[in-house]
């Protein structure tokens, strides 16, 4: 009798409060998005680089590196992210960031736990990309936050929020140029002093919305790597690619 009660009032709210696409805010069946918004999402999968993720025309073969990790290799290890940074990803992220849309972080962080499953097997924490106060109050929550918190509970790897610090403001990335956005954030992350034990040793898998130049999370790597973390991998949720620079 419990169960039908249960199975009744759950259907009446499916009626009264239908499921909406995450993206267009259309109704939709289930969760996620719409079946048009969902054609319009570049998933990232194989055959991508080994190191920065990102994704090859044709498969090169085991363990082949793209021209940007040999010529310009990152701090961390390995970054991965569940899609390309286009129209759709871009509403995902901003309604996020921006508009308090909460309610996205679940599905954005199982397509995210999805794609870095192989560096959230290995890890011991998870450590978000930290906003400086200031910000931060102004936005009143971390998107970066929501999203590792979520995937936390899917994966039950441990979430040490407050370990890294953004110790100075910096200026928004948007519009600098890749030289600019690493100055920007040039030593503006650290790991206090008091929060090192749930650094040191550890794997580290760093996670953000969006990878554009790679500057932040290689600052914040950086800074994980000085406070003696055995690794730094970075996740994200929707990275960049350069067609123009993309391997072929």
């Amino acid at each position: 009798m419990r169960g039908a009660c249960v199975h009744t009032a759950r259907l009446a709210l499916d009626i009264a409060l239908p499921t909406l696409c995450v993206a267009c805010r259309e109704p939709v069946h289930g969760e996620g998005v719409c079946a048009e918004c969902w054609s319009k999402l570049s998933f990232i999968a194989p055959p991508y680089c080994p190191r920065l993720g990102i994704p090859f025309v044709y498969d090169p073969g085991p363990d082949l590196l793209s021209m940007e990790a040999i010529a310009n290799p990152p701090a961390y290890g390995r970054a991965r992210a569940a899609v390309r940074y286009d129209d759709v990803a871009r509403t995902l992220v901003h309604a996020l960031k921006y508009q308090d849309r909460t309610d996205l972080a679940p599905a954005m962080a199982r397509w995210m736990a999805r794609a870095g499953r192989e560096l959230l097997d290995e890890a011991d924490a998870l450590v978000p990309v930290p906003l400086h106060w200031r910000r931060g109050w102004s936005r009143r929550y971390n998107q970066s936050g929501a999203l590792a918190r979520v995937i936390e509970r899917q994966t039950g790897v441990k979430l040490k929020s407050e370990a890294l610090r953004r110790i100075r403001p910096t200026e928004q990335q948007i519009g600098l140029s890749r030289t600019d956005r690493a100055s920007n954030v040039q030593g503006a992350f650290k790991v206090v002093p008091d929060r090192k034990a749930d650094i040191e040793g550890r794997r580290v898998v760093l996670i953000d919305d969006v990878l554009t130049s790679g500057a932040t999370v290689d600052a914040c790597a950086r800074a994980l790597l000085r406070a003696k973390a055995a690794r730094v991998d970075v996740l994200v949720f929707a990275r960049v690619v350069d067609t123009h620079k993309a391997p072929i």
